[in-house]
């Protein structure tokens, strides 16, 4: 009789993981979720890490204020209305904003149906400047909309939700995945030398879900917070239920409260790891985009990983079937 059957599944696990079928139970799960969540995660991913420098974003991409330099009588109200309705027709005002300057491009925003208009007009000749919202600020939102919402407001906030709680799936199934067996599981950590590209591949993967996994766990459940917070506050109130007499800032609330902040790296201020604009704020910032791009990593190396243990011999297999 061989000594692996008087193992126990722990100790199989433990020693030999490859042989348990368990193992290849999470392997299948993690296969597939990772085929099906590969795109979704590449642009979750890559979009998140360029929005943890939203707000330079936005402060690079927003110009300076338009002044009128005209010696014309300023235009009342009615009168820009009455200029943009004319240059739009069918459009409606819904909005018209004057600054502290009196000088400054007025704000006009516009509607008709579905269609909305941000211009910027002159307040003495009644002249369309141009958008009021720059392109790049345009492109900013538009960013953070697909990765907050993907382009569908509510419903596709609770896609997102879901999504986040495959990878969270996705990540667990990994780890068990990962470990190798204890006589072998430092090799695990790095890329050894002379793999062949395939043998390269499989551990680069290994090694970076290994030392993101910390970041990974965090940006999944963060994001499940921030998506669907409903069962986080009720596990809150659960856990420390909160005071009737005295309201007060309970644990469970910073702790929810330090939860959001960390998935986007927004730590400058808050006091969990940074008081401030630094050097710190940068290299917590840094850190949060250069970790917001494994899962991207991830995918890439998950996808080349399933072409050749799926695709690639089912496309050598099809012409001797047919042969």
């Amino acid at each position: 009789m061989s000594p692996g059957r008087n193992l126990t599944l722990w100790q199989r696990w433990v020693r030999q993981p490859q042989k348990v079928w368990l193992r290849r139970a999470f392997f299948q799960v993690h296969l597939w979720s990772g085929v099906l969540l590969g795109l979704y995660v590449l642009v979750i991913s890559v979009t998140g890490s360029v929005l943890v420098y939203r707000n330079e974003l936005y402060r690079a991409a927003t110009i300076a204020p338009v002044i009128s330099t005209g010696s014309a009588p300023r235009l009342t109200d009615g009168q820009i209305a009455e200029a943009a309705t004319r240059l739009y027709p069918g459009y409606h005002i819904v909005r018209l904003s004057r600054w502290r300057n009196p000088d400054q491009a007025i704000d006009v925003w516009l509607n008709r149906g579905d269609a909305t208009k941000k211009r910027m007009f002159d307040p003495r000749t009644g002249a369309d400047l141009g958008d009021s919202v720059p392109t790049g600020i345009w492109l900013v939102s538009r960013l953070a909309d697909l990765h907050d919402d993907l382009f569908f407001g509510p419903t596709g906030r609770e896609v997102n939700g879901a999504g986040a709680l495959a990878v969270l799936l996705s990540i667990f199934t990994g780890l068990a995945i990962w470990w190798p067996g204890v006589m072998t599981w430092r090799r695990s950590l790095v890329l050894p030398r002379r793999l062949g590209w395939r043998g390269a591949v499989w551990h680069l993967h290994s090694a970076i879900g290994f030392w993101s996994f910390a970041f990974l766990l965090l940006f999944a459940v963060s994001g499940i917070y921030l998506c669907i917070p409903d069962p986080f506050v009720a596990f809150g109130d659960w856990l420390q239920p909160p005071a009737v007499d005295v309201p007060k800032i309970r644990a469970v609330d910073q702790v929810i409260y330090w939860l959001a902040y960390l998935h986007f790296g927004r730590v400058n201020g808050v006091g969990i790891f940074c008081r401030g604009p630094g050097v710190c704020d940068k290299a917590i910032k840094a850190a949060w985009a250069f970790f917001g791009l494994t899962p991207a990593a991830m995918a890439v190396t998950g996808a080349i990983l399933w072409w050749n243990r799926v695709l690639r011999p089912w496309r050598e297999r099809k012409p001797l079937e047919a042969s």
